[in-house]
């Protein structure tokens, strides 16, 4: 891979907003690149995170190109003035069209996160039906908060998790599929001159060829007399 394989969404002297494709890490560690590492050589200056993708996922994610921009980012994300939405494939039929999650959210010392109603922090996700199938859901979810693996843990919860998902969900259904099926659709901020942008990011070739499986079972199914 490299930085020109990886689209730009939005760029401005402020901000910079890429499409992180999966299997990337968003911010590097332990001596493994991030994307930031990747689009270096489109952009010489340093890119200041924000915000984070899970590796799995894929979508709009924004660096701060100066320390103002990533103080101004950073206060629009504690104050839950970003709006984000979410493409989410999940097993099963949800039993209605929409529906909120408030369930509360910690980390146990797995690294997986779980709903604890004593313990947990405040957690929030509203979620609508953006298309069905024969054994899947197709969700578009807007969590309120940020907390870590937030849309994962909230799905299974609720008996819906997220296919592909290895860490959420039972591990033999959840290998037949080639991904994380969780994709950051749009990012909704107020740039720092006050302006507010929606950028966009399609779902990739991975997410959508998925989804052509599923729709073109779904069309056979129907078609038998």
């Amino acid at each position: 891979m490299t930085g020109a394989s990886i689209p730009v969404l939005f760029e401005n002297d402020d901000v910079l907003a890429a499409a992180k494709p999966e299997g990337v890490l968003s911010v590097s560690q332990k001596g493994e690149r991030g994307l930031a590492d990747f689009l270096r050589s489109r952009h010489a200056g340093k890119l200041l995170p924000v915000h984070r993708l899970d590796r799995g996922a894929s979508g709009v994610i924004v660096f701060a190109k100066t320390p103002e921009a990533h103080r101004d980012l950073n206060g629009q994300f504690d104050r839950r003035e970003v709006h984000k939405t979410y493409l989410a494939l999940v097993d099963g039929a949800t039993a209605s069209n929409r529906g909120q999650i408030n369930a509360p959210l910690r980390e146990f010392g797995s690294g997986r996160m779980g709903v604890d109603p004593k313990r947990g922090k405040p957690s929030t996700t509203d979620w609508k039906v953006a298309e069905r199938f024969d054994a899947a859901t197709l969700l578009r979810v807007s969590p309120a908060t940020g907390r870590r693996h937030q849309i994962r843990a909230h799905l299974y919860h609720i008996g819906h998790p997220i296919l592909g998902d290895l860490r959420y969900g039972d591990k033999a259904r959840q290998q037949a599929f080639p991904r994380l099926m969780l994709h950051a659709l749009s990012l909704e901020f107020a740039l720092p001159s006050g302006e507010r942008v929606t950028v966009e990011a399609p779902p990739p070739p991975s997410f959508e060829a998925v989804l052509a499986d599923l729709r073109a079972d779904k069309r056979k199914k129907k078609e038998k007399p």
